[in-house]
């Protein structure tokens, strides 16, 4: 499936920071940015990393921050908050 065509089904540019453990020095985080296109508010195409993340990577997950956004939406109007006239 295509980027537009995802947007389209509800998919959403979902961004997360995930800190981890350095598996050399585990009393320092590293941080690691992973962006895709996922479904609020499951996330299930984030959690499949985090599992991949959890069972063939050293470095122990600490927290994940998660931000998403709907890049196809229906237009914004709003009134204005005034009439200014000039003559």
């Amino acid at each position: 499936m295509g980027e537009i065509e995802k947007q389209f089904n509800n998919y959403r540019l979902t961004t997360a920071e995930i800190l981890y453990h350095l598996p050399d020095h585990p009393a320092l985080l590293q941080a690691y940015v992973w962006q895709e296109y996922d479904i609020a508010p499951r996330f299930p195409v984030l959690h499949k990393f985090l599992d991949f993340w959890s069972r063939n990577l050293e470095g122990r997950l600490h927290s994940v921050k998660v931000a998403d956004i709907q890049l196809i939406q229906a237009p914004e109007s709003r009134y204005a908050d005034a009439l200014l006239h000039l003559q």
